[in-house]
């Protein structure tokens, strides 16, 4: 059962803890990423062999068969993902940076050119549960931001096919190749590349604590987005909402991960008391019923604060991943927010709306990293360039300004390469 404790009297640093998964996968890891870095293909397929139970002939799936998996996808889904994939880009198409350029002082030009990465790896979660919704949120950033080229990998079921509402996804947002790989070993194949995956410069998607675990030791080799930790969500919710309603976005997100954390913060017993029944209640009525009470029972918490305001002061401070604020005026509250990956205004905006279909992204900071990081978004699959442009008049206005601070510094090499263009002399020994 989820635990009610009242905000005072339980030490606050036990209310903000965080558990993590216990089990350490760094080592394994980093034997898996060199493997592959090694052997290339013949590790992707032993590894397939060994995790999946799938003999792979070949890596990438081809055009016909991705159009294949479209024509096979459910026609239903197949409509809600176009519905979905408009309303993505719509939102994502406001992060689209243009460069800029200055020219206010005569013989000075400064700018910044915004460019596209060339490749970009996307990784697609198998496994338990397939996700179509994580490729229209990772390919379609990088599509508006001009990647040239959009790899995915993915695991492959038992079939050693990927499903087909995964490839109607990826032919509906224009990922441009896909490989049915999955892991560590599918991040170490796009990072260091082998004879059939090509070698990207970001990697980025969500996966389990051996993806996380091998985008954070490849990262350098190449950018990722994030590491991104379980599944979380915190609830800020009046005396006015109906128990059952947050029960049900709370067990939203437990019934991701045994390691998702589902938080209740409110200011009304009688709400706490609610909800925890009727999480109990609906529990056994989901399909993943036996995560999610591990996750309620090992992540789960409802913190009975003194106030609402004093529930938006321990939602900055635990910095969730998903944010929902349940009352009836939400935006005299979200000016306060600080810490969130995303937040859900209002008790009819619950936050599967953002999972599928509402168009922020939902590939977002976890583990308390909404403190200094953010969503997923176009900026993520552009670089920015500098550029700087001095004629000799306007380098001479600046000559002794800059000399001076480089000597300062004890770096006469930098002072002597601009003093140089206006005193050949200043090369003799000792200047």
């Amino acid at each position: 059962m989820i635990a009610i404790w009242k905000e005072g009297e339980t030490d606050r640093g036990t209310i903000f803890a965080r558990k993590d998964p216990v089990d350490s996968v760094a080592e394994p890891v980093r034997a898996i990423l060199a493997d592959v870095q090694a052997n290339g293909d013949a590790a992707l397929k032993r590894y397939t062999k060994e995790f999946d139970g799938v003999d792979l002939t070949s890596i990438e799936v081809d055009a016909f068969t991705v159009d294949e998996g479209f024509r096979n996808a459910d026609p239903v889904l197949v409509e809600v993902l176009y519905r979905a994939a408009d309303r993505i880009a719509a939102f994502h198409q406001r992060q689209v940076r243009n460069g800029f350029l200055i020219n206010d002082e005569d013989g000075i030009v400064m700018g910044q050119k915004v460019l596209p990465l060339e490749r970009v790896g996307l990784y697609v979660p198998g496994g338990t549960a397939a996700y179509p919704s994580s490729v229209l949120m990772n390919c379609i950033p990088a599509k508006l931001a001009g990647v040239k080229e959009i790899c995915m990998v993915t695991p492959p079921g038992k079939n050693g096919r990927i499903a087909p509402n995964i490839l109607a996804a990826a032919r509906i947002c224009g990922v441009d190749r896909v490989f049915r790989v999955g892991g560590a070993q599918a991040v170490a194949a796009l990072a260091y590349g082998t004879e059939s995956v090509p070698q990207v410069d970001k990697i980025v998607g969500p996966g389990n604590q051996f993806v996380a675990e091998a985008k954070k030791q490849v990262f350098g080799q190449v950018g990722i987005d994030m590491v991104a930790g379980p599944s979380e969500i915190l609830v800020i919710a009046d005396g006015k909402c109906n128990p059952q309603i947050v029960a049900a976005d709370l067990l939203s997100q437990a019934e991701h991960d045994v390691n998702a954390s589902a938080v209740l913060v409110t200011d009304s017993e009688a709400l706490a008391v609610g909800v925890q029944a009727a999480i109990e209640e609906q529990i056994p009525k989901l399909l993943r019923k036996d995560i999610a009470r591990a996750s309620i029972e090992s992540n789960g918490k409802i913190i009975l604060a003194q106030s609402l305001d004093t529930a938006v002061e321990i939602s900055n401070e635990i910095a969730p991943e998903h944010l929902e604020i349940c009352v009836d005026q939400p935006f005299d509250y979200l000016s306060r927010i600080k810490n969130a990956g995303s937040v859900f205004l209002g008790r009819n905006c619950p936050e599967a709306l953002g999972d599928y279909f509402a168009g922020p992204n939902h590939t977002l900071p976890t583990s308390g990293t909404a403190r200094f990081s953010s969503p997923l978004s176009v900026d993520d699959f552009v670089k920015k360039m500098q550029y700087t442009y001095y004629t000799k008049d306007a380098l001479a206005k600046a000559q002794m300004s800059v000399s001076n601070f480089a000597k300062k510094e004890g770096l006469t090499g930098h002072a002597r390469s601009i003093d140089i263009r206006f005193d050949p002399g200043v090369v003799k020994e000792g200047q």
